[in-house]
């Protein structure tokens, strides 16, 4: 059920952790606001040199002027005054960070994680943080690129939290940006949607390298759509978030553009270009899903029939594979 989010006294004091392309791009547009203080924490000294010294994070946004506003910094004792923490850390390292670091951080701050993919164990990452932490753990996930938030492009992200409540804050951090949210209780389902999403644009990447065509695409992208409905309310998420900006919005973003890396890799595969050798020495969010929830599934005893194109990128990933059998293979299931 979508959560209408109510007025409330929002914190001020804002800390991403991660100084990446994401982290940089949402700061910068919080940065605006005169009322808030934003810092990215980072462990690259030439990332927070050059923002505090040039207003320029000199690694991932070279040729974009940041608002003075926005500071960086290596300092964790920043960590204890954060009302809201942003995590902007790989997710299979946000878990064990907070783990560590948890004695800095009040419980009383909102944690909010941007990372789309499994974290410690193969666990959701709101799992993992509830048995190490006792606060509220928010999610925002959407069709997001940070170019083109850094660009003020108008961007759609839905918010998922275990407490309702703090939707307000997130209203009034954003209101007047070109943020857009949408809201949800649907914790696990906005997460798997982050997640499944890599898998399907794989699979739309793959069709696209082998056939130009309209037609299909479309016929994959429905045919994605639903197994990703039928996952989602499997694992305990809800079908209706698939139709917030998280789910259809995300997929269409990641599967479609060729900015996306699983659907790069998906092209590459496609055309022959990616081979086994080379995907051992490549970390993408996609590859790792699929290995995950087909495992998941099977453990499950859930017959491969019941979810033919992720089994079937699944069998591309671990066996010799024909690639271009692929789509004969994914039409006739």
């Amino acid at each position: 059920m979508s959560k209408e989010p109510q007025a409330s006294v929002y914190g001020k004091r804002i800390v991403f952790i991660g100084s990446g392309a994401i982290a940089t791009a949402l700061g910068n547009i919080l940065a605006h606001n005169k009322e808030l203080t934003i810092h990215l924490l980072s462990i690259e000294p030439e990332v927070v040199e050059s923002i505090n010294a040039v207003h320029i994070n000199s690694k991932y946004f070279p040729n974009f002027r940041l608002d003075t506003r926005l500071r960086a910094t290596s300092d964790k004792s920043i960590l204890p005054q954060a009302d809201l923490i942003f995590l902007a850390l790989p997710s299979v390292a946000v878990t064990d960070y907070l783990e560590t670091h948890s004695h800095l951080i009040s419980p009383q701050t909102v944690l909010v994680n941007l990372a789309k993919g499994f974290g410690r164990d193969n666990q959701l990452i709101p799992d993992s943080l509830k048995q190490i932490m006792p606060n509220t753990v928010a999610v925002m996930k959407g069709p997001s690129f940070a170019r083109e938030i850094i660009y003020s492009q108008p961007t759609a992200f839905t918010v998922a939290a275990s407490d309702p409540a703090c939707f307000g804050t997130f209203n009034s951090l954003f209101a007047n940006t070109t943020v857009y949210l949408d809201f949800t209780d649907d914790l696990k389902g906005v997460e798997y949607a982050s997640i499944l999403k890599n898998i399907y644009a794989i699979v739309i990447g793959i069709v696209d390298a082998n056939f130009d065509s309209p037609n299909l695409r479309s016929l994959v992208l429905a045919r994605s759509v639903n197994e990703m409905r039928q996952l989602i309310h499997y694992f305990g998420g809800r079908d209706a978030t698939l139709f917030n900006y998280c789910g259809f919005g995300d997929f269409s973003l990641t599967a479609l553009n060729d900015l996306s890396r699983n659907r790069t890799l998906g092209l590459l595969i496609g055309k022959g270009f990616f081979t086994r050798g080379i995907s051992d020495k490549v970390v993408l969010e996609g590859r790792i899903a699929v290995n995950v929830f087909y495992e998941l599934l099977r453990s499950c005893c859930r017959p491969d029939e019941q979810y033919p194109l992720l089994s079937e990128l699944y069998k591309v990933f671990n066996t010799d594979y024909d690639i271009q059998k692929f789509v004969s293979r994914i039409l006739n299931e």
